[in-house]
């Protein structure tokens, strides 16, 4: 049988490496994300390439990504996504900035054990509850949530994130007059809500993509619902305390007044680093589930 990881050529002598699930990095390796505007990814023999407006080339090491974040004026060419799925980066497709998530390709995972447990427990209203009650556990560390209902939980978690809006607002000397964003209309909300609804974007992006490449769906939540991502939204609220409000209220005074689009971008992606949220996700979905990951329970 011929070697899989062996180069192979097509009728046009390109050389494409086939990429195999070994090869590939874990999430935790990689690093968390790039955005992308006004431009093409196209194929040059196996690696994918960033064509900008101004007609620039940039090679990107697509293995060690975890997801490409495009924005408006952005195209992709069939050969990129192909290329783009097989080394397991996720692509999302965001507004100007990261400002609104939109959608995400879904890359075909190797099996599908992990969401097979991940629908069973959400199928299973006391194991649901189990698992939403495991992560307000996380926020609420010294309250004891024994029998508490998901609407209770969901109604301390409502009062626990105003506080902590109204605390940053007087840790960093910024006036709150409360989160509000309206679609098409960025510019109407003051600086703090536009560093919030950038961050949380961005942040919905980096988890779609690990959700993805781990097996699970963003589908089938716990706490939320009626929504597109609901898992994506579930894990978010983990770890938005200091990805984004923290982030946005201490970027808030810097600004000036005037939002800055490249500030944003290298800070969140900096707390994103300095937190390691790669290497968390994996585990705290574990955790959360009660579940073993599926690559390694077959090890």
């Amino acid at each position: 049988m011929p070697d899989e990881t062996a180069p192979s050529t097509t009728s046009s002598n390109r050389l494409l490496i086939k990429v195999t699930r070994e090869s590939l990095p874990q999430v935790k390796d990689k690093y968390p994300f790039i955005y992308l505007e006004r431009g093409r990814l196209e194929i040059d023999d196996s690696s994918v390439k960033w064509i900008d407006c101004d007609a620039n080339v940039v090679r990107l090491p697509i293995a060690t990504l975890n997801c490409l974040l495009l924005g408006p004026g952005t195209s992709i060419t069939h050969e990129a996504v192909k290329v783009i799925a097989q080394s397991n980066c996720g692509v999302c497709w965001v507004g100007e900035d990261s400002l609104l998530f939109y959608a995400s390709g879904q890359a075909p995972a190797a099996d599908t054990r992990n969401m097979r447990a991940q629908i069973k427990l959400s199928a299973d209203p006391k194991k649901s509850v189990e698992v939403a009650r495991r992560m307000f556990a996380r926020r609420f560390s010294e309250a004891d949530l024994t029998g508490k209902s998901l609407p209770e939980m969901m109604g301390m978690e409502g009062y626990r994130v105003r506080a902590l809006y109204e605390q940053n607002g007087q840790k960093y000397g910024v006036g709150w007059k409360g989160r509000s964003f309206t679609p098409g209309k960025f510019e109407l909300g003051d600086i703090t809500n536009q560093v919030l609804t950038a961050s949380n974007a961005a942040l919905y992006g980096i988890l779609s993509s690990c959700v993805h490449s781990m097996g699970y769906s963003p589908h089938i939540g716990f706490i939320h619902s009626g929504s597109p991502l609901p898992f994506v939204y579930d894990l978010a609220d983990l770890y938005k305390e200091h990805l984004c409000i923290d982030l946005a209220f201490s970027l808030t005074l810097e600004m000036a007044g005037r939002y800055n689009k490249h500030k944003v971008s290298a800070a969140f992606r900096q707390r994103v680093i300095e937190t390691d949220l790669l290497g968390k996700v994996g585990q705290d979905i574990e955790i959360m589930l009660g579940v073993k990951n599926a690559r390694r329970d077959r090890q």
